[in-house]
């Protein structure tokens, strides 16, 4: 009971934060946030982004 009251409060906060934002006009989008990003931060997303694409396999096929 305890973890569906902090789930439905969580999503309650989320979307009152969703209702405020767009109220404000506030436009946040992914790229804001890659233009800010120090080099290993981009080098550490784009091997992310290259590992979930390819997967995990590095070794390649056996």
């Amino acid at each position: 009971m305890v973890w569906l009251i902090i789930i439905f409060s969580l999503l309650g906060f989320g979307a009152l934060v969703d209702y405020i934002a767009k109220k404000r006009s506030l436009n946040v989008g992914s790229d804001e946030g890659i233009k800010n990003a120090s080099y290993s931060e981009k080098v550490y997303v784009e091997s992310a982004m290259h590992q979930m694409k390819h997967g995990n396999d590095t070794d390649g096929p056996i």
